[in-house]
């Protein structure tokens, strides 16, 4: 996932997930956001055996 970050105005700033934009009302709640997307993203995943997953 490409996530790019951009100024719209002086007070509004988008953040661009491949072609999803977010927009926010400053670069901090911008720069917050994408931190926690890419922690996300970048977490261990489990996902469930396929024993439980069948049952």
């Amino acid at each position: 996932m490409k996530i790019l970050i951009k100024e719209l105005a002086k007070s509004q700033w988008q953040v661009h997930l491949d072609q999803h934009a977010v927009t926010f009302r400053s670069e901090a709640e911008a720069r917050a956001f994408t931190r926690t997307l890419e922690a996300r993203l970048h977490a261990p995943h489990q996902f469930p055996d396929q024993q439980r997953a069948a049952g």
